[in-house]
Parts: C-alpha cells; sequence; structure tokens
C-alpha cells in the first residue's frame, strides 16, 4: 500500500466504527507536521435514511475533530488524539487508538485519494451522490445506458465502458428542460430584468441554484460538481507569475482577472442590494463568482440559440481527449428519431430557432413549473449522446472539447496534454518591431511595415494584439515571412517594390508581390507564395533572432530545467506545476523547431534557386 497525495499533502482513511468514518490528512512521507485533519460521518436518522454531516478542519498538529457518534447525526464532541501516529509512507498499516489513550480499540488504516480540492472526501460519501445523481436523472427524463460507469479516480469523476460499446450506440438522451440555463433557472426574472446575457447571466443562475441547496430542482446534479475547476483564471498572482511566466496565457489571464472582477463590481454587486430579490450575500460574493465562471468555463455547452450555453448534466462528466472523440453530443428533434444538424459544442452557440416548451419533471419549491416557453419551434428538445467508434469494455468513454492547444485547454479547462499536436506560439507585431527597431530607423521600419499592409497582409488579431502563429512543427505564418523579407529588402528593391505595388493596384487585397532573382516582380496570391524563396540568409537570422527573443520572456530557466522538474513533478500533488510545464516546454520545443527551421530555410532558399535557374535554362 502507497500513499498517494496531492497539493503537498498524503490522504490517509481509517474506519472507527458506530458509522463514523475518518481521515488524516499528512504531510508528504510521514505524519510528521500534521497540518489538517478531516473527519465526517455516517449515520442513521430517523427514517433510516443515510446522511452526512459536514466535515470540519482542524488546523492545529495532531487536533482530531470528532463530528458524532453512532446514529446521532448532529456533532457531539470534539475531542483531541494525543499522540500523532507513526505510519510511514511506505504504505504498511499502522492502527490509531480511539478513544483517546485506550489501547484496546484500533483500526487500521487504507488507501485512499484526495482531490485537488485539499478537501478529503469519503468514497462513500461520493458513491451516494453518483447514486442520487442517477436517481434523479431517471426522475427527469434523461436517459443514460446501463453501460456506461461512472468512475472516480479522486480527482474527478469519469466515464468508463462496463461493456463493449460500437460506433452508432446512443448511450443518452437529455432533454433541455433538464439543462441549467438562463431560461430554465429560479432567477431568470432577475436575470432578464437586470439585463444580464451570456456567461455572466449563466454565472448567476448557477449561483442562485447553489444558494437553494436541496431546494433547487438541479441539487443532486451540483453534488457530483466540484466547488470549482482549478483554471489559471482562479489561482493566485504570485503562482501565475511563477508558473505561467512566458507563456501565452501569462497576460491573458491577468486581463482575465481583472475584467471578471469588474463584472462582479458592476452587474452582481448591485444585485445584492435589491429588496426584491433577497439575495444572500454568502453566495453571491467575488469568490462565488470566480468559481461559478470557471465551472461555466470548463463545463458548459452551447445548447441552442433560445438557450444558449448552459450546464448539461451527465454531458459535461465526459473528458476530453484531443483527436479522439468516442462519442458526439447533438441534438435531435423529439419527434424523430433522425438526427438534425446541430451539434452541441462545449462554448460554441448553435442556431436553432423557436417559441415553444418541452415538458418537464423539474419544478421549484414552491410547486411552480418551469417556465413554459422552451420548446424549440424545430421541436429539437432533447440532446442524444452517439457512439462515433467502438471502445472496449473498461475503457474511458472521451468526448472533445475540439482540436485546441494547450494554452487553450489549461485556460478554459483547466488541464494539458502531452504530444499536444495542436499546440502554437504567437509572436507579436510588437516583438517584430522591436527586433526591427534593433536594426533600423523607426522611419524606415514604419515604411516597410506600410508597405506590406498596402500589399494586403496583416496577421492574427485578438483583443487589439495583432501576431503571428508558429505551428506545433514550428513552421512560421507565412506572412510573417513576407514581413521580414520586405524588412530587409535592399533599399533599391524595395523602392521597385514600392513603385510596382502603388502602379499595379491591389484590388482584392490578397494580392502580394514577389521578387524574382531579377529584381522583376510577380502577382500572386499569398497562399501559393514558396515559402522557400522568402527564407533567405537574412529572413532566417531574423527569425533565430525572434525565437531568442520570444524564449526570453520564460524567465532564466532552461528547457532542460523545465523537462527536469516535470520528471520530478507528481501530477496529484502540483497539479498546477504539472501542466504549467507541459505548456511550458511544448512551447519552448516549438521555438526550437522554428530554430531548426530557420537553420535549414537558407539551403533550402539556395536549392528553391537553382532550381528556378535550370527551369529557365530548359525554356532557352
Amino acid at each position: 500500500m502507497a500513499v498517494c497525495s496531492v497539493s503537498g499533502a498524503a490522504a490517509w482513511r481509517c474506519g472507527i466504527g458506530g458509522g463514523m468514518v475518518a481521515w488524516r490528512v499528512l504531510r508528504r512521507g510521514s505524519v510528521e507536521g500534521v497540518t489538517v485533519w478531516r473527519f465526517g460521518w455516517q449515520g442513521k436518522g430517523e427514517r433510516n435514511e443515510e446522511r452526512e454531516n459536514e466535515m470540519r478542519e482542524s488546523d492545529q498538529t495532531g487536533e482530531v475533530g470528532i463530528m458524532g457518534m453512532g446514529d446521532n447525526t448532529r456533532p457531539k464532541t470534539e475531542e483531541a488524539i494525543s499522540e500523532t501516529n507513526t505510519a510511514k509512507s511506505s504504505g504498511r498499516q499502522t492502527p490509531i487508538q480511539w478513544p483517546p489513550g485506550n489501547p484496546s480499540v484500533s483500526f487500521p488504516f487504507e488507501y485512499f485519494i484526495i482531490g485537488n480540492q485539499s478537501l478529503c472526501e469519503s468514497e462513500n460519501t461520493l458513491h451516494r451522490r453518483v447514486r442520487a445523481f442517477k436517481r434523479w436523472m431517471r426522475s427527469q427524463g434523461i436517459e443514460c445506458s446501463e453501460a456506461l460507469d461512472f468512475s472516480d479516480d479522486g480527482e474527478e469523476i469519469s466515464v468508463r465502458a462496463l461493456c463493449d460499446l460500437k460506433e452508432g450506440d446512443m448511450v443518452a438522451r437529455i432533454p433541455k428542460a433538464t439543462c441549467l440555463t438562463m431560461k430554465t433557472s429560479g432567477a431568470r426574472e432577475m436575470i432578464e430584468s437586470a439585463g444580464l446575457d451570456g456567461s455572466l447571466g449563466l454565472s448567476v443562475a448557477v449561483m442562485y441554484e447553489r444558494s437553494l441547496g436541496q431546494q433547487s430542482p438541479w441539487a443532486p446534479y451540483l453534488h457530483v460538481l466540484p466547488p470549482y475547476q482549478s483554471l489559471p483564471l482562479l489561482w493566485s498572482l504570485h503562482d501565475l507569475d511563477s508558473l505561467l511566466r512566458g507563456t501565452e496565457l501569462h497576460k491573458t489571464v491577468k486581463e482575465d482577472k481583472a475584467l471578471v472582477y469588474e463584472d462582479w463590481k458592476e452587474s452582481i454587486l448591485p444585485l445584492l442590494d435589491s429588496p426584491p430579490f433577497n439575495l444572500n450575500p454568502k453566495f453571491f460574493g467575488i469568490e462565488q463568482y470566480f468559481a461559478a465562471k470557471s465551472l461555466i468555463a470548463s463545463r458548459s455547452f452551447a445548447i441552442d440559440e433560445y438557450h444558449g450555453s448552459g450546464m448539461v448534466p451527465l454531458a459535461d462528466l465526459f473528458n476530453h481527449k484531443t483527436g479522439a472523440e468516442d462519442v458526439h453530443f447533438t441534438s435531435v428533434s423529439s419527434h424523430s428519431d433522425s438526427e438534425s444538424d446541430a451539434d452541441c459544442n462545449k462554448n460554441d452557440l448553435l442556431a436553432n430557432n423557436g417559441d415553444n416548451e418541452p415538458s418537464s419533471e423539474i419544478s421549484y419549491s414552491d410547486g411552480s413549473d418551469l417556465d413554459s416557453s422552451l420548446v424549440l419551434g424545430d421541436h429539437t428538445t432533447v440532446m442524444e449522446m452517439i457512439m462515433v467508434k467502438d471502445v472496449e469494455v473498461g475503457n474511458e468513454v472521451f468526448n472533445t472539447y475540439g482540436l485546441v492547444g494547450n494554452a487553450a485547454l489549461l485556460h478554459r479547462y483547466g488541464f494539458t496534454e502531452l504530444d499536444n499536436p495542436f499546440d502554437i506560439v504567437n509572436i507579436d507585431l510588437e516583438l517584430v518591431s522591436q527586433w526591427s527597431s534593433s536594426l533600423f530607423s523607426g522611419r524606415y521600419s514604419r515604411a516597410r511595415l506600410s508597405l506590406w499592409r498596402r500589399l494586403g497582409y496583416s496577421g492574427c488579431v485578438s483583443d487589439n494584439t495583432e501576431y503571428f502563429e508558429i505551428s506545433s512543427d514550428g513552421e512560421p505564418q507565412i506572412e510573417l515571412l513576407i514581413l521580414l523579407y520586405i524588412m530587409l529588402l535592399p533599399d533599391d528593391t524595395y523602392h521597385k517594390l514600392d513603385l510596382t505595388s502603388s502602379t499595379a493596384g491591389n484590388s482584392n487585397g490578397s494580392i502580394g508581390m514577389i521578387l524574382s532573382e531579377k529584381g522583376k516582380f510577380k502577382s500572386e496570391k499569398a497562399p501559393e507564395v514558396s515559402k522557400d524563396l522568402l527564407r533567405t540568409k537574412d529572413v532566417c537570422n531574423a527569425l533565430r533572432l525572434l525565437a531568442d527573443m520570444r524564449e526570453s520572456f520564460y524567465g532564466s530557466n532552461s528547457v532542460e530545467d523545465d523537462i527536469k522538474a516535470l520528471r520530478n513533478c507528481c501530477i496529484r500533488e502540483e497539479r498546477k506545476l504539472y501542466y504549467s510545464l507541459i505548456l511550458r516546454i511544448s512551447e519552448r520545443g516549438i521555438l526550437e523547431r522554428l530554430r531548426s527551421y530557420a537553420t535549414a530555410g537558407a539551403q533550402s532558399f539556395r536549392t528553391a534557386k537553382r532550381s528556378s535557374a535550370r527551369k529557365k535554362l530548359k525554356k532557352t
């Protein structure tokens, strides 16, 4: 038996009898310096129903909080165990004494994994929540195949196949009325009166339903969700600076945090002062808003034009794997067994129109049913999950969130993948301008940039930042090569190109002028411009310099340092560090491949020139 730990702590579980389950959270390697004990128990109530009391924490080394005994479901006593257990991480079973000082009663430890919320949770508690969720799904008309199993690895729930699944098998049908959206939530009137929409409105809906506790129609579903998703958005500024420095996310996430805070201050905070709503500030604070935003970013699906995005029970339990979609999520007609053309994707608004309502069993505690305008005109009131390939028994069933790189995965969903073929690195136009300014005057650089734009070229633009993408194989966007080519043209050639572009015109904005060996110009569409002809010796030197400038953003640690740190990192202990290192290593690997691309460029340029010369000789 081994200790598996997370966030610097190892977790052990011990049985204490009388219906009580207790946990010890230990420091890695031994029990010395115990920082947190968590205890919980399940007892039998008057109607023999399983109950659970909230667990307590104690920050005092070696202290244990006792939450209840036997059939009593209320906290009864709090006592301390005076001796810390001497179990080591070797995993040998070592008993603790209960009651304190009574050597005749002892219970062995069992192996137990805790999640990334630094909260120990009983396996039985989780199983009860899953069972309650399954009962709730059946009551709401959500059909879930018996071939699916909900598995817990201590970090999250995943979906596995209990038998061989075949392509075309339908494994789930989910009525749209069971989804938690701005239209179905009890907060709909408040959201609409406040003029909220998008993720802001959905966040209010999630916070509102959470504030209702067991009275929420979605309580069993909300109970199987984590309190929040550990996205960079929720990381501290110190973690952002130390873990994401230099990556594509560093600046973006800092800006996101500021914007989310402003949204809360301007849109959520005023709701607390609105008498008609009587909201409990405990559930609508800034921390709760960030938590709701993290769940929505990582778990919401676009449903249709009417509902917008929403939380889709069951569908959000399927984990992502890039390029390995096992199950496809789609809207279907409730009057037909055929698929509609509408796919339900994460964070991708669809276009279904309508104004009628599907039937729903969900109702609020006051007895009122959900709004009566949920069925769409095209009757796509149900979403189905269909297997798109075979999955063998025991294997996890994956959905896919799209073909996205690690920066996007970490930003939206809180994880990264090794060897992600969709990774990219961006080189900002501002960085190119810095390189140019180190070699040429400002007037020179502005003139060359202006010509590049007149020829119809531009980079990618996002959040007022213009940049160029470097693909996973290290190949730069052709617009960057053309810009560097123009920047490095001799003056006489530049003036010829400038004159030619002015006289020839550029009516469709997609025609570029490339230079032949003899200084003549040829009009070609950008995709047809040969990259080999653009990779001159000077352009390749510029690419290597830009790669070095971009890599300097990561700080003094070398990529070898990052690789070594990743090898020594345990994902269960240091999830943030682990996923951040994968992102850093991936991006730096792309920059190294960019250097290789540049190094090979001069040879390719010479080869292309010789080939062009041979073709001309044949013509003569």
